[in-house]
């Protein structure tokens, strides 16, 4: 007898569509929030400690982050680009100099103010672009005593007064070191073209001294030609013999007047 066999069930799916895994017996938790934020916390300060131990000393994304950032944009392009350079320098500088007496003298109230109207800090701090907003940004906030204005700073920015000492040392180095550096090229362009032009001139006087040498030669050489050229030709020089004197079909030297008589000849003489 032959058994019908019963259909066969379609495989459990999800709402997707998907097939479900059949070891997944249970639906997946979701996950715990307090697992999650310790997990947050474990990372952050993981981050912290790679700070600490890193160069620049501090997490790129702490909680001092923007205030760094708010700080570096008033430098730049806050006070960089539309001052000349060296009055730029020059007025951070100033602040950075006004910031350390503070903080290498926090009990001393003198340091604490900054008249505007002295001569330097007007030149540096008030006329150029940006400066007077930095001071203000580190904690100088201006005040009139007996008439007369100041700024003064607020104790309680004090921490506002650190970072912007470190954004100001931070600039400086690395301005200083761009300024070193242009200076450096500065020179060695120069001593390039100090050194072509030696060459150019010891060029010209090895060719002064070559054409010099030259012209004596050529001038030398005419001189000859025109001492052989006034110098007659010698005519060529040829052998007679002497008066008296003959020669042999031999060859032989015949004295013809050693053998004649004297025409003169005395008889005395024969006596």
């Amino acid at each position: 007898m032959e058994v019908d066999e019963a259909p066969a069930s379609p495989a459990p799916s999800s709402s997707q569509g998907l097939p479900l895994d059949p070891f997944d017996s249970d639906p997946p938790m979701p996950p715990n929030a307090d697992a999650v934020a310790a997990a947050a916390e474990r990372r952050l300060r993981m981050q912290r400690q790679e700070a600490a131990t890193s160069p620049q000393g501090y997490d790129a994304f702490d909680e001092n982050h923007e205030k760094r950032q708010e700080f570096r944009r008033l430098i730049d392009p806050g006070i960089l680009r539309p001052n000349p350079r060296s009055l730029a320098l020059e007025a951070l500088q100033t602040l950075k100099m006004l910031a350390d007496n503070i903080l290498s003298h926090p009990g001393d109230v003198k340091y604490y103010r900054f008249k505007p109207t002295n001569g330097k800090i007007k030149r540096v701090l008030v006329e150029p672009k940006g400066t007077i907003e930095y001071a203000r940004a580190l904690g100088f906030k201006p005040e009139v005593e007996n008439l007369q204005p100041f700024y003064v700073f607020n104790k309680r920015r004090l921490n506002d007064l650190r970072i912007g000492t470190a954004v100001l040392e931070e600039v400086m180095e690395r301005e200083l070191e761009r300024e070193a550096r242009e200076q450096r090229a500065k020179e060695e362009e120069k001593a390039a073209k100090a050194a072509q032009v030696e060459k150019v001139k010891m060029a010209f006087l090895d060719d002064r001294r070559k054409k010099a040498s030259q012209d004596r030669r050529e001038a030398q050489a005419r001189a000859a030609s025109r001492r052989a050229d006034s110098t007659p030709p010698s005519s060529p020089t040829i052998a007679r013999a002497p008066p008296g004197t003959g020669y042999t079909l031999r060859g032989n030297v015949v004295n013809v007047v050693a053998d004649m008589p004297s025409p003169y000849h005395d008889e005395d003489d024969e006596d």
